[in-house]
């Protein structure tokens, strides 16, 4: 496949963060003629990017402006964002250099959006556009509908149209994209420990037993960065916590090694369906269109 018309195949630049998205990006980019820079956060991302990057820098956390200069010396005009950098990373020893330490001086929030906001816009400022981190991955963005064997049944529905209205609500606070639901009631809340421990702490919190899971993107959801992901580790986590249905955004939500996560969600008889992004979370179990079965 072509580069993306308009960009040439070089002057592309990756910041990895932790997790396989870093790889999928590089990998994604490369089917499309792009070998990409990579500038890797030392306390997160993988070394196993040092095999499959041609070239590749590391930094530390806090180093912003020897993270632009390096971006500047391999020619990069557009970056992607990829891997998770855990936010309480924030609250860390991790010194952060003159850059950083005055960007982070100057917010008056340090959530997510208006953290890395700040950094899209520092580099915009050096000339070096930020683009939709889901840019080369496509296939992997569900399509609207269920995805799974089975589609949540009454009880589980009951519980994903809860979700959905106290996940898009908290959503739009920027404090999580995630909740845990058993018979209608909120049984946790994402904040900055992530899915997976969330789910757990759902799972000792009722003992065992059965949830619901629902994830969401932002009700304006900038693609450039913290899109929400799932992986196999969250069906695994699922299973164990007995967690029975999981609730996704379509089209805003990336489901790592998609095929088989959806055979493990299958065999661990868990149900997946993704809704329309923008739909009114009240009217999602009653207006919304049949689901779309998995042949």
């Amino acid at each position: 496949m072509a580069a993306p018309k308009g960009n040439s195949a070089s002057g592309w630049g990756l910041i990895a963060g932790n997790g396989d998205f870093p790889f999928l990006v590089l990998e994604g980019a490369r089917s499309r003629g792009i070998e990409m820079a990579v500038i890797a956060i030392r306390e997160e991302a993988s070394a196993e990017l040092e095999r499959v990057a041609k070239r590749l820098h590391w930094v530390s956390l806090g180093e912003l402006s020897r993270t632009i200069e390096l971006l500047h010396q391999e020619g990069v005009k557009h970056a992607v964002m990829a891997g998770q950098v855990k936010h309480n990373k924030i609250f860390s020893a991790i010194r952060p250099d003159w850059r950083l330490a005055k960007l982070l001086f100057s917010l008056p929030a340090k959530n997510t959006d208006s953290l890395i906001g700040a950094v899209a816009r520092v580099l915009e400022e050096e000339d070096i556009e930020l683009v939709d981190s889901t840019k080369f991955l496509g296939p992997l963005l569900p399509e609207l509908g269920v995805l799974t064997r089975r589609a949540p049944n009454a009880s589980e529905a009951a519980d994903i149209a809860y979700g959905h209205n106290v996940a898009r609500q908290i959503a739009g606070l920027d404090l999580g994209q995630m909740v845990v639901v058993r018979d209608c009631a909120c049984v946790a809340i994402e904040a900055m420990e992530g899915t997976d421990e969330t789910i757990e702490r759902a799972a000792r919190i009722t003992g065992g037993q059965k949830l619901v899971v629902v994830k969401v993107s932002k009700p304006v959801q900038d693609m450039r960065f913290d899109v929400p992901v799932i992986g196999l580790k969250t069906i695994e986590v699922m299973r164990r916590s007995n967690a029975t249905a999981l609730a996704i955004d379509a089209g805003r939500t990336l489901l790592f090694d998609r095929d088989e996560l959806i055979r493990a969600a299958d065999d661990a008889g868990i149900a997946i369906e993704a809704f329309a992004a923008k739909a009114d979370s009240r009217n999602l179990s009653s207006e919304k269109a049949p689901p779309k079965r998995k042949s």
